[in-house]
């Protein structure tokens, strides 16, 4: 690791030292592993990345350590259930061999793991914004608690120094983009930063043959966890292949030690890992629920970031619950997986 680099950083008349460990380029969220406040004077927000100690000292010792995501949290299971989600899937990542670190912005600062009293806040507070790459900044400045997107936590993942981040389904390019111009941030943010994303594949509610043509535009290594389809979320197979397969977590881990040793373009891989075959969705029941659901999304005129949770909440009335299982068990599956990865990761270093 390089030596220490002291940095000066002023905003709006507020100075504050920084020392970034392993950089030379001073970042406001950083782009080496972690930065730590030295003094702040009249300025309490300008400690905007606050590892959770566990977390910060396996990044310092290169243990594995594994992202997640706090918007499925937030916004994507009923309260209660969350809260109890949210253990098992930090539960899962440690069965898997590696520390967990949900991220996510309270009090005006982005928090790298989270304690048991925060978790419990996030999960039961009433104004959590979501919160992708471009809303980060307003939220801190205003300091608004918010969940991360795939693409938020992606982002800061790789600002912290975590190399390996597990979710439940990717963002993509939704269905009549030609004319709307909707693509989740989900896909440039992964196109531009070296970091592994476990999920299960892209949300079914998407346009899953215009995403995969997305990512590979975008360089993005698309692997199937011992599977030749790519998964659809609540199913297992989309309906269209996946470019490479990988049976191993070591495998996975072995690609991103040589894509970095490439150089070139900062594109992320992409470990597509099917739903379990006995949490998966009934393919005619979905194949209902989201014909209807498109359908009541056009009729209600929902747009934007609204059409995702909107359609999923759908999922949720049609199928009785049984699609929230479903997201949850993915969740668990990618987790344990996620864990696995970054200790293989670990150990190639």
């Amino acid at each position: 690791m390089s030596s220490p680099v002291v940095s000066r950083v002023s905003v709006s008349g507020c100075s504050s030292t920084w020392v970034l460990i392993g950089s030379s380029s001073p970042s406001l969220i950083g782009t080496a592993n972690y930065a730590s406040r030295r003094d702040v004077r009249g300025c309490p927000s300008m400690s905007v990345v606050q590892l959770h100690p566990e977390v910060e000292q396996a990044v310092a010792d290169h243990r594995p350590v594994v992202a997640l995501e706090s918007t499925i949290l937030a916004h994507g299971l009923p309260r209660g259930d969350n809260r109890t989600a949210a253990d098992r899937f930090e539960a899962a990542v440690r069965r898997g061999g590696a520390v967990p670190a949900t991220i996510a912005v309270l009090d005006g600062a982005v928090r790298v793991g989270l304690t048991p009293d925060q978790l419990d806040r996030l999960c039961a507070g009433d104004d959590v914004a979501k919160l992708s790459v471009r809303d980060l900044a307003p939220a801190l400045a205003l300091g608004r608690d918010g969940a991360t997107t795939v693409a938020s936590t992606a982002a800061l993942a790789h600002r912290a120094g975590i190399a390996v981040f597990a979710t439940g389904g990717l963002g993509g390019v939704h269905r009549g983009a030609a004319e709307t111009f909707d693509v989740s941030a989900d896909l440039p943010v992964l196109g531009s930063t070296p970091i592994v994303v476990v999920c299960a594949g892209v949300k079914s509610i998407l346009d899953v043959g215009a995403t995969l043509e997305y990512l590979e535009t975008l360089s993005v290594a698309v692997l199937g966890y011992r599977t030749d389809a790519f998964p659809g979320f609540y199913l297992a197979d989309s309906g269209f292949p996946a470019p490479w397969r990988v049976d191993i977590p070591e495998q996975v881990a072995s690609v991103l030690t040589h894509r970095r040793g490439l150089g070139g373009p900062g594109a992320g891989v992409l470990v597509a890992n099917p739903v379990p075959p006995e949490s998966e969705l009934d393919r005619g029941l979905h194949d209902r629920t989201l014909a209807s659901g498109l359908e009541l999304v056009e009729r209600e005129h929902v747009t934007g970031k609204d059409v995702t949770p909107r359609l999923l909440a759908h999922f949720h009335e049609v199928t009785a619950g049984a699609s929230l299982a479903v997201n949850v068990d993915l969740v668990l599956s990618n987790a344990l997986l996620a864990g696995q990865i970054a200790a293989a990761l670990a150990e190639q270093r």
